[in-house]
């Protein structure tokens, strides 16, 4: 149920024919967990917190530094040298004392991804860099659990949400991360942010829509983007879809799976 200062908080969603009290009550109830506290992840938990998510869980083990400030929109400058999940946790209490915020200060592996991932009702991926996309997917899938993942380069980027352990109307399965990407760019072929540089404003745009595709699945309207890869060109404002269909040769999900677990290719 929703107290009366929740109804006056979330007043403009209430009135909203697709969300209601029903889809406030949805978002109260709902458990999220968001990877990594960075440029992606910073405007997944502040809309998130302000959207009412009933509880936001937090995983990064890295700790702020000025250069994060210039796309970090969660920390501020005092918060240099502190915990990421500790300035987050502030942040959030900040903005919305009825969310509950659960900080796990460690690095995604293979040991802890699935007893972390049981814990909550969806998944969102800001992390920077491949192999962490490819452990969370794989991860998500194991543990059936609902997955939207984004990713940003220079001046681009692009976000998809993951439902493979589930099928369509028409039985046909939803694709996974490995339908989309095969195999890893080789190492070395894509710059780290540090070296490439990145907008700043750019992971705003794509954490944001990260948000609005969490808040989208929770509530049930709409057309997600199970299946859809969006595409964002900051250099010429271009935003495009390209669709994508399970692959029965992938490794995960596929005719012939040979990936049954966590380590098994890694």
């Amino acid at each position: 149920m929703l107290d009366a200062a929740e109804l006056e908080r979330y007043a403009r969603h209430i009135v909203l024919r697709e969300v209601g009290g029903p889809g406030q009550t949805k978002l109260k109830a709902a458990r999220v967990l968001v990877i990594g506290a960075g440029g992606l992840g910073a405007p997944v938990l502040l809309y998130l917190a302000a959207a009412g998510v009933g509880t936001l869980g937090v995983i990064d083990d890295d700790t702020v530094s000025l250069s994060n400030l210039q796309r970090q929109v969660i920390f501020a400058t005092e918060d240099i040298g502190s915990r990421k999940v500790d300035g987050a946790e502030t942040a959030i209490a900040r903005l919305n004392p009825h969310v509950r915020i659960e900080t796990h200060m460690a690095r995604l592996e293979a040991d802890n991804a699935l007893d972390l991932f049981a814990q909550y009702d969806i998944i969102a991926d800001g992390s920077d860099n491949f192999a962490t996309r490819y452990l969370v997917s794989d991860a998500c899938y194991l543990a059936k659990k609902p997955l939207v993942t984004g990713a940003v380069g220079t001046f681009d980027g692009t976000l998809t949400t993951l439902r493979p352990h589930e099928t369509r109307a028409d039985g046909t399965r939803n694709p996974t991360y490995r339908c989309l990407f095969p195999e890893p760019p080789p190492p070395g072929t894509v710059p780290a942010c540090a070296e490439a540089g990145i907008l700043g404003a750019l992971p705003g745009i794509l954490g944001s829509m990260m948000a609005l595709e969490v808040i989208r699945e929770i509530v049930g309207f709409g057309e997600g983007l199970v299946g859809r890869l969006l595409m964002v060109d900051a250099r010429s404002m271009r935003f495009e879809t390209l669709d994508y269909a399970w692959d029965k040769d992938n490794p995960l999900s596929g005719e012939r799976p040979t990936i049954k677990d966590l380590r098994g290719d890694r």
